[in-house]
């Protein structure tokens, strides 16, 4: 039977973030995934790099901070290793806000008048509350996607895609053995990056659950140039630099329903076209939605599971992207039993045994 010196549950972003910085190591890794490589939430995500949104839990800012500043270096790797562009933005977040809550958890950023309003975006209708620019950048997720895969292959990493995994065990010594519906495979280190799939993989069921989220991209109309992200309660709007305009996201508990609701479709598209009112004729080019990797108290789960040699990096929420530079580094970290440069005890799988 072939073995790898490591294997990786899940090609999204996190696992496939995770395998390069394995492979760094010297290691030879096998992703595999249960469909194909970036389909899932990665290639569902907005791209928003956004440290201080409403979704990120307090305990996470120094984290989702600190994975932030990586952003330029990581992206410089990926695009360098793969030889692929990256849309990564950095133009910032223009955010309407309601709740003095959500004020003031934010960082001293300066509040926006009408003015500054008009001249940063001109097509912009304010739709109430504070305005806040935020330093924030936002990248191309599927791009990013596309590029780190192609990083991977050309780093050597293996790919054995539309396999699911049925379990994860121990066989003896050092080895652990990943049970799919092929045939078995073997690792002394196996790390689930299965995202919304990871609580599915017996014995160890950590307790990750899909958050389906629906959204669209719309051609831009003539005479809009659109340069930030805009957020409200209700909505977010993200150029890219091709033209298009993501509109998102719904937030259900809705399993694993893929369906995409067109009334869902049409009630965002209403939202955004509030706030940029030459939205309202804009061509949708496509709808989809996608299975975010929820967990009971919104905080990832990275670290050594309860089976020596077998480890976890899931549950990152909206945040996979933000989060991947650094969930990889500390992981890598882990995995070669060194301390990471950021505590990740706080995120450990064990809090949900006691």
């Amino acid at each position: 039977m072939k073995s790898w010196d490591a294997i990786v549950l899940g090609a999204g972003i996190i696992g496939v973030s995770v395998a390069r910085a394995l492979r760094k190591q010297g290691m030879e890794v096998l992703l595999v995934e249960r469909g194909e490589p970036g389909r899932e939430a990665s290639f569902a995500a907005a791209g928003m790099l956004a440290p201080h949104s409403a979704d990120t839990p307090d305990k996470l800012w120094p984290f989702a901070e600190a994975s932030a500043r990586l952003y330029p270096g990581f992206v410089a790797e990926v695009e360098g290793d793969s030889g692929l562009r990256v849309d990564l933005r950095s133009q910032g977040t223009i955010a309407f806000l309601e709740s003095q809550e959500e004020m003031l958890s934010l960082p001293c950023l300066p509040e926006l008048g009408a003015p500054q309003l008009a001249e940063l975006e001109p097509g912009l209708a304010s739709p109430g509350g504070r305005a806040f620019f935020l330093d924030e950048r936002s990248v191309d997720a599927r791009a990013l996607m596309a590029a780190s895969l192609e990083a991977a292959r050309k780093r050597d990493i293996q790919m054995l895609s539309g396999t699911a995994v049925t379990g994860v065990e121990r066989t003896g010594g050092r080895t652990l053995q990943v049970t799919t519906e092929r045939d078995p495979l073997q690792a002394p280190i196996v790390v689930n990056c299965a995202g919304a799939w990871a609580g599915q993989i017996p014995p160890q069921k950590f307790p990750t659950r899909p958050v389906k989220g629906q959204m669209l991209a719309v051609e831009a109309p003539q005479g809009l140039r659109l340069r930030h992200v805009v957020r409200t309660p209700a909505v977010y709007v993200v150029p890219r630099s091709d033209g298009r305009i993501l509109i998102g996201a719904t937030q259900e508990e809705a399993g694993f329903d893929r369906s995409v609701d067109p009334k869902a479709i049409t009630t965002l598209h209403q939202e955004a076209a509030r706030i940029l009112p030459a939205l309202a004729s804009a061509r949708v080019l496509e709808s989809w939605s996608g299975f975010r990797p929820g967990t009971p108290d919104a905080l990832p789960i990275l670290g050594a599971s309860a089976i020596p040699g077998y480890f976890v990096a899931a549950g990152h929420f909206r945040n996979g992207f933000l989060l991947a530079p650094l969930t990889a580094q500390a992981m890598a970290a882990v995995i070669r039993g060194s301390e990471p440069a950021m505590d990740i005890t706080r995120f450990s799988p064990s809090r949900f045994e006691r």
